[in-house]
């Protein structure tokens, strides 16, 4: 594991306290018993990586959590994670029966979190016995959530695998982009090290960043696997946009998650109304900002968040302004910035402005938060592997890519999904791999 730690803050825990706390072991017991059991299972089938959701729920039913973990477990790693941040409310809990007879859904995600963290506090390790040793070396290009159940599944089957990552801590998102209401860096970090005590080597501080860089891998290791996500967040394309009153919503996230923020004061103006904008502006409010403005080009009901995220900012006091565009960033007074002429759009499709509609909004910090550009210089090196709108082109079933030695998965193929689709599909590379190295063995 990284060197690299997190802070011990009490207080931002305090000012992070999760948005849904963990059942309490009767209470567990007793939603595990109303789950119905339901032999077709479409909170099963509504899971990316197909967790038997009845089967982990009627183990916690019986008291036996050990087995309802390892049930999560087989299917995905980072059950503990998805548990937390993933979006329930259209998945499994959204596919759920007792919808149907107007009743509330199970609630599957605390259940799974109740099973996963009995086996996490229990320091057990997920392969008590190293397993028959494979002829297979695989590198995974960074430590997301997609390289990290390439990585588990990989040396659950006996290969060898290096995890490569630049930056300090593993975890991808999970640790430096989901925010700390929803899952916790230390959380994250304690999947990792369960992933890296089966056998998992990670490299830290490395970066893989060129056609040489890639050729040094294809020396080292039979397969490579890419995880390497989405790019910089994109920018707003308007003047004043670098000034150091400007802090994109990834870059607040990690801030203080990693203890470098503690504290925001005065006014935030978020651009942007996606889930990761949503975040950041909710984080702003925690964080002890007074006003928090969410600055969105569209109306209401074009919002691209989820409804249950949207509903959440406006308990947590962010306010929304509709059709408006920042036209610039200019430096204010005292050291303040001035988010200056912000246009408010027509209501029509085609964005046109309102004439005379210009005003100014007083700011201490500003949030870009448009979304993450494609892939950076590294894709542009990938030979034979096609690139299309900035994303890796790999076979769905597989992730093999159009070079049969490079596999792909999560963000940079997908275009920014969930935590559980990267998951699914570092699962399915890791299998797809293992199938065409018995198929060469032959």
């Amino acid at each position: 594991m990284s060197t690299a730690t997190l802070p011990d803050d009490q207080q931002l825990r305090q000012r992070f306290s999760e948005l849904k706390p963990p059942l309490a072991p009767q209470a567990a017991v007793i939603e595990a018993n109303r789950c119905l059991n339901c032999f077709d299972a479409p909170c099963t089938a509504a899971c990316p990586t197909h967790i038997d959701v009845p089967g982990f729920i009627k183990r916690i039913a019986s008291g036996n959590l050990r087995g309802s973990a390892l049930r999560i477990l087989d299917a995905n790693i980072l059950g503990g994670s998805c548990a937390r941040a993933c979006p329930v409310e259209v998945l499994c809990e959204g596919a759920c029966v007792m919808h149907r007879y107007h009743r509330e859904p199970i609630q599957i995600a605390l259940l799974q979190r109740h099973a996963m963290d009995f086996f996490h506090d229990s320091g057990e390790a997920l392969l008590s016995e190293a397993p028959a040793t494979r002829n297979l070396r695989v590198a995974c290009v960074g430590a997301g959530p997609a390289s990290l159940a390439c990585a588990a599944e990989l040396r659950r089957q006996g290969a060898s695998v290096t995890i490569i990552e630049r930056r300090a801590l593993p975890g991808g998102l999970n640790t430096y982009g989901v925010a700390e209401y929803k899952l916790r860096a230390t959380d994250s970090l304690r999947e990792v090290e369960m992933i890296r005590r089966m056998g998992v080597e990670f490299r830290f501080g490395a970066s893989i960043e060129s056609g040489v860089d890639l050729e040094a891998l294809e020396a080292e290791f039979d397969f490579i696997f890419l995880g390497v996500g989405l790019g910089a967040m994109q920018r707003l394309g308007i003047p004043g946009e670098d000034a150091a009153g400007v802090m994109n919503a990834l870059e607040l996230i990690s801030a203080y998650k990693t203890g470098h923020i503690r504290e925001i004061k005065g006014t935030v103006v978020v651009v942007g109304a996606g889930n990761t904008a949503i975040d950041a502006a909710n984080a702003a409010r925690r964080l002890g900002a007074d006003t928090v403005y969410l600055l969105y080009r569209r109306g209401e009901s074009d919002i691209p968040a989820f409804d249950f995220e949207y509903e959440h900012a406006k308990q947590e006091g962010v306010q929304f302004l509709w059709r408006r565009q920042a036209l610039a960033i200019l430096p204010g007074k005292h050291g303040r910035l001035l988010l200056d002429t912000v246009l408010v759009q027509q209501v029509d499709r085609t964005l046109l402005p309102i004439l005379n509609s210009q005003y100014s909004l007083e700011c201490d910090l500003v949030v870009p938060a448009i979304g993450q550009s494609p892939l950076s210089q590294l894709v542009q090196d990938l030979r034979h592997i096609e690139i299309r709108n900035g994303r890796i082109v790999a076979d769905r079933t597989s992730g093999q890519t159009g070079n049969p030695r490079y596999f792909a998965g999560g963000d940079c193929v997908n275009g920014g999904r969930e935590v559980v689709d990267a998951v699914a599909d570092g699962k399915r590379a890791a299998l797809a791999m293992l199938k065409t190295m018995e198929v060469a063995d032959a």
